[in-house]
């Protein structure tokens, strides 16, 4: 599958990965809508790409606003071939010093919102009997990281979700695909929240020194191509983790035969 003549959805556009999917996307020919909180920014991005582009920005954390974006979105081009759920912050404190209100903070952005975007989505993309939606989650996301309790927690979540939604639509002509980066030359160090919810301000050493955004990109989009469930973009250390926790074909397999057998139907008719 290519990425000519479609039309893509990505959040956390402004900066980082999500800026350089939008950009290789477009590079591949699809037209993109970019989303985010900074307006100003999303226009740079946008304004350095060649095909049709709009951009909506909002905060993740504002449900109305999120919706009347959904609405737009779809409206925009007829419909919409591929969603990549990427916004979010990380964060960088011990547990135990780590004010409540930051773990609420962390799971709002980089779980519960990004689950409502997609449910807003799902009636237009289970309508089309098509689609690609796309979860940016980390390697944190399946290895448990020290002074990331609340990101880890996040974005462990953010891939049940999605997995558990895979075999739900993996009758309905829909794929659904986890992201799993790890350390990316992005300000995610810089922008992730301390102990009392503050933005850390600084960047660490192998963050700057990661892989390029525009490396993570290129290896997501043609993992998404390929149809990969799982998509690892990490090297050395990172990469071996991620290998070791990485969940097998095989029992993706298996889920998706309960849900062709008619698992959810049994599960209804029981009620």
């Amino acid at each position: 599958m290519g990425y000519e003549a479609q039309t893509w959805w990505v959040t956390g556009a402004s900066s980082g990965i999500g800026a350089a999917l939008a950009r290789e996307l477009a590079a591949r020919g699809a037209e993109v809508i970019l989303s985010g909180r900074d307006e100003a920014r999303l226009a740079e991005v946008a304004g350095a790409i060649s095909t049709e582009t709009l951009t909506l920005p909002f905060d993740v954390r504002d449900y109305d606003a999120m919706l009347a974006a959904t609405e737009r979105a779809i409206e925009w081009s007829g419909g919409l071939d591929g969603f990549v759920a990427n916004a979010g912050v990380s964060q960088r404190s011990r547990a135990t010093k780590t004010d409540i209100q930051v773990y609420r903070n962390i799971i709002d952005i980089d779980l519960v919102s990004q689950i409502a975007a997609t449910q807003a989505l799902l009636p237009h993309l289970t309508g089309r009997g098509s689609g690609k939606l796309v979860f940016v989650s980390s390697v944190a996301g399946k290895v448990g990281t020290p002074m990331r309790t609340a990101y880890s927690a996040a974005k462990f979540g953010l891939a049940g979700y999605a997995d558990a939604l895979r075999a739900e639509l993996s009758q309905a002509g829909i794929s659904v695909h986890v992201v799993y980066p790890g350390s990316t030359a992005t300000n995610v160090s810089r922008n992730a929240l301390t102990d009392d919810g503050s933005e850390r301000g600084r960047s660490d050493a192998v963050i700057d020194g990661g892989i390029a955004p525009e490396q993570a990109a290129t290896t997501m989009l043609d993992a998404i191509a390929d149809g990969q469930r799982e998509i690892m973009v990490a090297e050395g250390m990172e990469a071996a983790l991620f290998e070791m926790r990485r969940t097998p074909d095989e029992l993706f397999d298996q889920i998706e035969a309960m849900v062709a057998d008619g698992y959810m139907e049994n599960l209804e008719a029981d009620d």
